[in-house]
């Protein structure tokens, strides 16, 4: 049995899915490439340093300095709320426990990386508490989104995903654990090595998680449009 909503409303909320980690994708790479002072390493640098939006500082032991920092900010609140509006756009909640589960992980998750672009790890921030919203936030999108590619590659075809994009979402979910897990190593030990890499390595199976999964269901209501064609004819010459 499907969990996902029938007609337009799954089309744009699988859209939604799809287009926010895209608008975040481009949004780190323009305020990455006008970061150039001092050169800014998607390796070693935080993620969330390129949403500072204040002047030159030193945070959280790295320097920090992002003239677009408001642009990096906009793309995370904007990936959050398309993927909480997508979500409740694209899953049935009457079809049980799973539809719960993942729109519920997907509005944490969403919460979360709009959390991180609200506030930012500035040391503003830090002096004033307000930092804990963006620990929160961080955090919370790294469990929450992990989780729910997990739980939709293990829904499989009740979530349109095929088997080769549902082992995917699985596979990607758990490597984003681990990657998290090894990030929380990294940063709690004090050794701090590649801590950008490592972060990524929790972030990113997320985002490409939600390609996968608004591709796909967008492919599939592509494939089922034909199908409801030849329905709706019959019925119509009655």
């Amino acid at each position: 049995m499907t969990i996902i909503r029938p007609g337009a409303s799954a089309r744009i909320g699988a859209l939604l899915i799809f287009v926010g980690p895209l608008i975040s994708w481009v949004a780190e790479f323009i305020t990455a490439a006008a970061w150039q002072d001092p050169h800014y390493s998607p390796l070693y640098n935080w993620v969330s340093h390129l949403g500072l939006t204040g002047p030159s500082q030193v945070a959280f032991s790295q320097v920090g300095y992002s003239p677009l920092g408001a642009v990096m900010d906009t793309g995370w609140v904007l990936y959050g709320v398309l993927l909480i509006a997508g979500a409740f756009l694209t899953f049935d909640l009457g079809k049980g426990i799973r539809p719960i589960l993942i729109v519920a992980l997907s509005t944490i998750a969403g919460i979360g990386v709009s959390l991180v672009g609200i506030f930012q790890g500035s040391n503003a921030n830090v002096a004033n508490g307000l930092i804990a919203f963006h620990t929160f936030g961080a955090q919370g999108v790294m469990i929450a989104g992990n989780l729910m590619a997990i739980a939709v590659g293990m829904a499989g075809a009740r979530a349109g995903l095929r088997r080769g994009r549902a082992v995917a979402s699985t596979v990607l979910g758990i490597a984003g654990l681990v990657g998290f897990a090894v990030f929380m190593v990294d940063v709690f030990s004090g050794w701090m090595w590649n801590i950008g890499l490592f972060e990524r390595s929790a972030i990113y199976p997320i985002m490409v998680g939600h390609v996968l999964l608004g591709s796909a269901l967008l492919a599939a209501q592509q494939r089922d449009l034909p199908h409801r064609a030849a329905v709706l004819v019959p019925e119509v010459s009655r």
